[in-house]
């Protein structure tokens, strides 16, 4: 059993520039009252600390990790090679290919390392899966992802009616 504010999600930023952009994720998890942890941590210039962060993840209650990286993206990856628990990656808009670069890097991975990788700055994605993810083993947040399914159902069919008119 969790602690009510233990951390279920760990979300990781390779630079504390890519913050804007997973600022839609954690909007997600607060929406559905998920306890996160944010940090930075670079595959390339903190690769033990990163490391040793994942290896640890599972054992402080984290059940999924978000990784958001740009360019060479290898954060999620890395992620994914120190542990077994989901990893979703985010790429991130950057550098002279605006994210081209960090999507590949992100979602080739080699058989036996999943990554799940969302589109380039879409960190709200990664928040979704994360919940939903989550979900699988709770009821009421699986009601909550429920909820909030009709809610966007509802808003299409209103914006429909309204062109209708």
């Amino acid at each position: 059993m969790t602690e009510p504010n233990q951390p279920l999600v760990a979300v990781l930023m390779g630079s504390a520039s890519d913050a804007p952009v997973l600022e839609a994720c954690l909007d997600v998890l607060r929406q559905f009252q998920v306890p996160y942890e944010v940090r930075v941590l670079s595959a390339h210039r903190t690769p033990e600390e990163t490391a040793r962060f994942v290896r640890g993840a599972q054992g402080r209650g984290i059940q999924v990790l978000v990784a958001a990286a740009g360019m060479a993206a290898h954060l999620a990856g890395v992620c994914a090679a120190h542990t077994t628990l989901p990893v979703i990656g985010v790429p991130v808009a950057s550098g002279p290919l605006n994210g081209q670069d960090a999507l590949l890097s992100t979602v080739m991975m080699p058989p036996g390392m999943p990554v799940a990788t969302v589109a380039i700055n879409g960190a709200a994605n990664a928040g979704h899966l994360a919940v939903q993810i989550l979900a699988l083993g709770r009821p009421e947040l699986r009601e909550k992802v429920e909820r909030a399914r009709a809610a966007m159902r509802e808003k299409v069919l209103e914006q429909d009616a309204g062109l209708r008119r």
